[in-house]
């Protein structure tokens, strides 16, 4: 198989009922993006059968890895080791449950071959359709207004689970990036901002999965208490 250009991971923490879909979509939309790519799928401690599924896909896809590991790491932990094992020069990340169009892949990779370093979608943006609960959309404007204020960084959505690196940029500093859970999305925005990295939002078009892992009051309250905490590292506390 041919050096891929990009590599798209799927972090997967039993997700047996979408997995099969959400490869199968990003087969056929990478096929029209570039001729050699591959999917890992960074297999995160399954017990639902996950792993036994991805290994099935590995064998019937030459383009999909199965990226295995029996003690649950955390999605942080899991991106940043599925990011060192892949191979492609542009590293993308999306999730299973495919609340963002994958149509939209094709923006998202072509704006870090463009130049950008890290390339992010967005839901604040004025052509980006979203469709989400009142009380989520209030919440996640909340949280990026205070992202936004105590690290300076200029976008508008850190949490989007959609997001593209100029691999060589990203090596550069994910060792740094120590979340193991939810907000890694946000830190590895926060340190590349902090790092000189030219960050570029794309619009989406994004549904709320039926299925979501986050829990809007627990998670919203571990998050404030991770992006204040980091705050405080960051100015030398």
């Amino acid at each position: 198989m041919s050096q891929p250009d990009v590599s798209l991971v799927f972090p997967a923490y039993n997700e047996a009922e979408g997995l099969e879909r959400a490869v199968s979509s990003a087969l056929e939309e990478l096929h029209g993006i570039t001729p050699h790519f591959e999917i890992i799928v960074a297999e995160d401690g399954s017990s639902d059968g996950t792993d036994e599924l991805a290994d099935r896909l590995a064998v019937v896809h030459p383009e999909v890895r199965h990226l295995h590991s029996v003690e649950r790491l955390g999605r942080g932990k899991a991106l940043n080791r599925a990011f060192k094992y892949a191979r492609g020069a542009v590293l993308v990340y999306m999730d299973v449950d495919l609340a963002t169009d994958i149509t939209q892949l094709r923006p998202l990779v072509d704006a870090v071959r463009g130049g950008a370093d890290l390339a992010t979608g967005s839901r604040m943006l004025p052509d980006s359709r979203v469709t989400r609960s009142a009380r989520r959309s209030l919440a996640s404007q909340c949280y990026n207004t205070l992202i936004r204020t105590l690290f300076g960084t200029p976008v508008h959505d850190h949490q989007c689970g959609f997001k593209a690196f100029d691999r060589a940029r990203l090596m550069e500093y994910i060792d740094e990036v120590d979340d193991n859970h939810w907000f890694w999305d946000t830190e590895v925005l926060i340190r590349g901002h902090r790092g000189g990295l030219k960050i570029v939002e794309i619009p989406v078009d994004w549904v709320e999965g039926k299925g979501t892992k986050v829990k809007l009051f627990r998670d919203s309250y571990r998050m404030g208490s991770k992006a204040l905490g980091l705050w405080w590292r960051l100015r030398g506390g």
